[in-house]
């Protein structure tokens, strides 16, 4: 944002501050959004689990490495993530550009402080979306993990906060150096 304090970085500033609290706070209800890819010129839709918001708002979320959202992120890596606050009637929208890290240690890193219950979504034999006969039969392979991380890079953020008399509808644009603002009708 510009260094002048506008009425638009007050807004941008809530934004970010509600996405820095989602993976932080218990109960958030940014912790869960909604993650859209493309595959095959159709949009795709699933809820993830955000798990850190970094101080430039790029998103971290994790997954299976062998998922359809990491083949989808392949080829064609634009991406759209949706959060809702239903109790402060907040949404909003993320545009950007999901990048897979490739960087070992970081995984690492990133696999060392999962819990031991939760590190079973990443070791199952088959890839998720496989057809199974019985929920109660899925197999593990404890000696290998297909846990993946990805950065979501905002290139534009959209916010909407429902009130009354008026509505408000900022839409915010990624520059070389900042976010700019603009008001829009809601």
């Amino acid at each position: 944002m510009k260094e002048k304090n506008t009425l638009e970085e007050h807004f941008f500033e809530e934004l970010k501050r509600e996405l820095i609290n989602g993976p932080t706070k218990k109960r958030h209800p940014f912790r869960y959004f909604s993650l859209a890819t493309i595959h095959k010129q159709t949009a795709r839709q699933r809820t993830v689990v955000l798990r850190k918001t970094l101080q430039d708002t790029t998103l971290l979320i994790y997954t299976d490495a062998r998922s359809q959202k990491i083949k989808d992120i392949k080829t064609n890596n634009n991406v759209s993530a949706l959060f809702y606050h239903p109790k402060k009637l907040i949404q909003v929208r993320v545009e950007g550009e999901a990048h897979i890290i490739t960087d070992q240690q970081e995984i690492r890193n990133y696999w060392n402080n999962i819990s031991e219950n939760s590190r079973k979504d990443y070791i199952t034999s088959r890839h998720p979306g496989n057809q199974i006969a019985n929920p109660e039969n899925i197999s593990y392979n404890e000696e290998k993990h297909h846990f993946c991380a990805i950065k979501i890079i905002p290139k534009q953020i959209e916010y909407l906060k429902l009130k009354r008399p008026n509505h408000i509808r900022i839409v915010f644009a990624k520059t070389e150096t900042n976010w700019e603002g603009q008001f829009l009708v809601p």
